[in-house]
């Protein structure tokens, strides 16, 4: 057995609220809920972060995001539905193996406070264009 544990959970070593599996994800409710109905979804291979996804694995994480979005959707009709993924220490990652989180939101005061403070006047659209010429060529390489 790991010490992972949510390979532990997807072992069935450590009891979870399961919602939903297949041959590639797990999902089951978090047990420090943010708001009402708060579920991770997570790969059932050991993966770090996304930097460690194969494509064909990536593909097989995601294709399963849509239906828990839209049964928390229907079941709970949140206002909206934050879906929230970190990767390493610095990022907030505290397990590191690879979790997204679905957190329905209902209004400002359901616990949830995202946020952050833009960078607009540092980056123009000028350099913003250059750190796309960047970006593109490494992807086309």
């Amino acid at each position: 057995m790991t010490s992972c544990i949510f390979c532990q959970i997807i072992e069935g070593a450590v009891p979870s609220a399961k919602i939903y599996e297949d041959e590639h994800v797990y999902a089951f409710m978090d047990i420090m809920p943010v708001t009402k109905g708060h579920v991770l979804l997570i790969p059932k291979k050991h993966v770090e972060n996304i930097y460690d996804f194969t494509e064909e694995d990536a593909a097989q994480f995601f294709a399963a995001a849509p239906k828990i979005a839209n049964v928390l959707k229907e079941h709970f009709r949140p206002a909206g539905m934050n879906l929230l993924q970190n990767n390493g220490g610095f990022a907030g990652q505290s397990v590191f193996h690879f979790h997204l989180h679905f957190i329905p939101r209902y209004d400002q005061t359901d616990g949830f406070q995202p946020g952050w403070k833009t960078k607009q006047e540092a980056f123009t659209p000028d350099v913003i264009a250059k750190l796309a010429d960047v970006i593109r060529e490494k992807l086309e390489n």
